[in-house]
């Protein structure tokens, strides 16, 4: 059986690997091994982080929407009760943006809540 060095897999692998942590600092952008630790990381963060975004963006429009309501002498959850009860159809996304834009429409939202 002939002999098989695999030098062209081995090195797209590494080009590849190294491509991916490009922007790092230090010897992780260059040593493949610390490179790989550092991908492989760097992948879990992202993937954690992903999920967390959606948590703290709704948080934050929910912070929005309750300066806003209090601005106009309502709270966050009377508010968003009311809105459930009157099946009105907007969420909390479009509500934050109406506060933050569109404070006149954000104020007919909220007397028609009353």
């Amino acid at each position: 059986m002939s002999r098989v060095k695999g030098g062209v897999k081995r090195t797209k692998t590494r080009r590849r690997l190294l491509k991916r942590v490009r922007g790092f600092v230090g010897t992780k952008k260059n040593l493949v091994k610390r490179a790989k630790t550092a991908a492989l990381h760097a992948g879990a963060d992202a993937y954690r982080d992903r999920r967390r975004k959606k948590r703290e963006f709704r948080a934050l429009w929910q912070i929005q929407i309750n300066a806003a309501a209090r601005h106009l002498g309502m709270s966050y959850s009377v508010l968003m009760g009311t809105l459930k009860k009157k099946s009105v159809g907007l969420n909390r996304l479009m509500l934050s943006q109406l506060a933050a834009e569109e404070p006149a429409v954000f104020s007919k939202i909220i007397q028609f809540v009353k």
